[in-house]
């Protein structure tokens, strides 16, 4: 498929009342976190099925689809440049890198986030410097401050958990929920892997996390142990 076969198939797939869920979920009214996001209203499943017959859009049509401000072609074309780097050799990672990092604005919303910053920006830095992660977790930018913290989840998943300690701390006093919610989850996905790192972490900070990060933090603790360091945070 080409760019406007695929564009056209999104069309096709749009349902208005799937569209206004989906406003509704994402927080798209004025003053919300989405506020302005545009919905035509296509599901998940149908979606990644596209996204298997995208293979041939160069890296020019993938720009312009993750440029779209249509929600969908944007998480379309982030299912189709993770697929891309993670079959790709170096020259094409570094070309997927490159656009993804060029166009990070328009990864803007929780979802798109959560599908490609581990997948791109984290396994990218798995063998690089990763100073840049700390600057982004103090962007003012929301979406920047939740790709450095989500991008840490390819560091732990081969056991390397310092950089996400160090973001979750950075953003303790964080104002936003939305990442109160992606440091508790990474702070679990830690401890999934070494449980005895976590409550160190927790054992320090736990008095002064937010409650949101907290509990999503020790969600898969024994509940003695659960109520211990909810009894000691705020």
């Amino acid at each position: 498929m080409n760019l406007s076969r695929i564009q056209s198939e999104l069309r096709r797939l749009a349902d208005p009342a799937t569209a206004r869920v989906l406003r509704g979920f994402f927080k798209t009214g004025t003053g919300q976190y989405a506020e302005g996001d545009v919905f035509i209203g296509v599901k998940i499943p149908p979606l990644r099925k596209l996204s298997l017959q995208g293979d041939g859009l160069t890296l020019a049509e993938l720009r312009r689809l993750l440029q779209s401000r249509i929600h969908e072609e944007r998480l379309l074309a982030l299912m189709l440049l993770v697929r891309r780097f993670e079959r790709g050799d170096d020259t094409v990672r570094k070309q997927v890198f490159d656009l993804y990092w060029r166009e990070s604005s328009r990864v803007n919303n929780w979802d798109l986030v959560d599908l490609s910053a581990h997948r791109i920006l984290g396994a990218w830095l798995l063998e690089r410097p990763r100073g840049l992660l700390k600057k982004m977790a103090r962007s003012p930018d929301l979406w920047e401050r939740r790709r450095a913290v989500v991008a840490t989840q390819a560091f732990i998943r081969v056991g390397q958990y310092r950089d996400t300690l160090e973001l979750c701390r950075i953003l303790l006093n964080d104002p936003q929920d939305l990442l109160h919610k992606a440091c508790g989850w990474m702070l679990r996905e830690v401890g999934k892997k070494d449980r005895k790192v976590l409550d160190g972490f927790l054992d320090r900070q736990a008095a002064i996390m937010p409650r949101t990060m907290l509990r999503y933090a020790i969600e898969r603790h024994p509940e003695a142990r659960r109520r211990h360091y909810l009894k000691s945070g705020k």
